[in-house]
């Protein structure tokens, strides 16, 4: 008997083994296949987490307008800074920078998480009309899956708004919203002009249903489309309730849905 029950274990955990190994190797070949694409972001950090990536035109307008790179990082991977005397839990790219234009987007699913195309493309829309409801205003424009592999855009504007997966190269980087716009001058002059979303599935595994030990695609999207709206970060830990808070953690979905914070900072802008 104790034989019998010694050779289960066995075949049991070499059958573990071999499950492992296969989603393993199943996972090594899907990335195999994807597109290789990476964002290089020089100078990012998590004390470091927005980055200009200078100047350059607007394809649609002629327009001279400047990039700036907004990280997401990990959970434990910065610190907190110095409270503001007003305790004000919004923060904006810059007073007044925000979408004037309606403009669609395209969604490019390839993923090394399996995430279906039908699922980020409309879970994307889903989490755009969060804030266009909060603010009763129609900020973004509609989505579409692209046809083609979408690359990010991180010296000039291409007059495309992107979302994609690939690889970015500062450690413990989740998610990294690249906008374009006018952030300067006059606040009656300045204005969004595009848009790119990246989610690291390198570095991190995605779920849609807030598994632990991988990151939820609705809890990270709802934060990256603050910034693509014009939405600012937040790293003050009471602020830490807030979709627009800097960080985030495995397994984390308190961020799918707007907090009182978020709600009038995207008032104040809209």
């Amino acid at each position: 008997m104790k034989k019998i029950f010694i050779l289960v274990i066995t075949i049991f955990l070499a059958s573990a083994v071999i499950t492992d190994q296969t989603g393993q190797a199943k996972a090594k070949f899907l990335k195999s296949k994807l597109p290789k694409r990476h964002v290089e972001l020089k100078g990012a950090s998590p004390e470091n987490p927005i980055i200009s990536l200078g100047k350059a035109k607007d394809k649609k307008t002629s327009e001279t307008v400047e990039g700036v790179a907004i990280v997401h990082y990990a959970k434990n991977y910065g610190k907190a800074l110095k409270p503001n005397a007003k305790r004000i839990c919004y923060a904006l790219l810059a007073q007044g920078a925000k979408w004037k234009t309606l403009e669609p987007w395209l969604a490019d699913p390839q993923n090394a998480s399996g995430l279906k195309a039908s699922f980020i493309l409309n879970n994307i829309s889903s989490d755009i009309s969060k804030w266009e409801n909060a603010a009763k205003y129609n900020i973004l424009g509609d989505g579409s899956l692209s046809q083609e592999t979408l690359f990010p855009d991180e010296t000039a504007p291409d007059a495309k708004n992107e979302v994609l997966f690939a690889d970015i190269d500062s450690p413990n980087a989740i998610a990294v919203t690249i906008v374009w716009g006018i952030f300067s001058g006059p606040a009656s002059k300045r204005k969004l002009v595009e848009w790119d979303q990246v989610y690291d599935d390198v570095d991190f595994d995605w779920s849609s249903s807030g598994e632990a030990g991988k990151m939820d695609f609705e809890n990270i999207a709802t934060h990256e489309l603050g910034h693509s709206m014009g939405m600012g970060d937040l790293y003050n830990s009471y602020c830490s309730e807030q979709t627009m808070y800097g960080y985030a953690n495995y397994g984390e979905t308190k961020k799918r849905t707007l907090e009182s914070g978020d709600i009038t900072g995207i008032n104040v802008l809209y």
